[in-house]
């Protein structure tokens, strides 16, 4: 049965809300968790100012076990720890916990990567210079790699945006839900088109935003 889109679009309307929501949500507890493993990855790293093989080694298996393992099986695969956690496997919320820890391990690569390309004669002369580790990382390390960081964070939120449709085919809510309920099921194309224009209207603002910081910041 074709959907009466005159009654419909307020259900359109609260499924890119609830879509925004979780990559905005997502995008906020990843990146908190994944700057901080970032961080900590890389002043890990042999001869670097807080140097820990094992805290390294660590970090880095985790990241390279996670990572790889598409988001749909992660999803289904730690859904026991989600209703632990989360106390249900359905909505919105649960969507979130798995996408966080996603992003999170995404997140501290890109903080990696970044970091890596720092010119190490910037490290050594802070340290010359008698800052601390801590200081060194809030002076010198987060503000070089500032520019290109927005950049890997807009690639990830574009990222995320592809994971809230998936968690929304499997109860998570948002856009994902409506396209796999009212499109999918019921063979709906108006349905799957509208939900498709909208995600590519967020994945577009997305990447202006992205873009358009990531400039202001790479031209301080």
């Amino acid at each position: 049965m074709k959907v009466d889109w005159t009654t419909f679009w307020p259900r359109i309307v609260e499924s890119t809300g609830e879509t925004v929501v979780m990559v905005i949500a997502t995008l906020v507890f990843g990146s908190i968790l994944g700057i901080a493993i970032g961080l900590l990855l890389f002043v890990t790293r042999e001869k670097n100012i807080l140097e820990n093989k094992l805290v390294f080694q660590v970090l880095n298996i985790l990241i390279n076990i996670i990572r790889p393992i598409p988001f749909i099986i992660f999803l289904v695969a730690i859904s026991q720890l989600t209703r632990l956690v989360i106390g249900t496997t359905i909505g919105t919320a649960a969507a979130i916990f798995p996408m966080t820890i996603v992003a999170s391990f995404s997140i501290a690569r890109v903080v990696e990567n970044n970091l890596v390309s720092i010119d190490p004669g910037v490290i050594e002369a802070a340290q010359a210079m008698g800052a601390s580790p801590l200081r060194i990382i809030f002076t010198v390390l987060i503000p070089e790699a500032l520019g290109p960081l927005i950049l890997g964070l807009t690639f990830i939120t574009v990222s995320l945006i592809d994971f809230s449709a998936v968690a929304g085919t499997v109860g998570g809510g948002g856009l994902g839900h409506v396209a796999m309920t009212y499109g999918y099921q019921r063979f709906d194309g108006s349905v799957m088109l509208v939900t498709v224009i909208i995600l590519i209207i967020l994945v577009q603002l997305a990447q202006w935003l992205g873009n358009t910081l990531s400039r202001k910041f790479m031209r301080r």
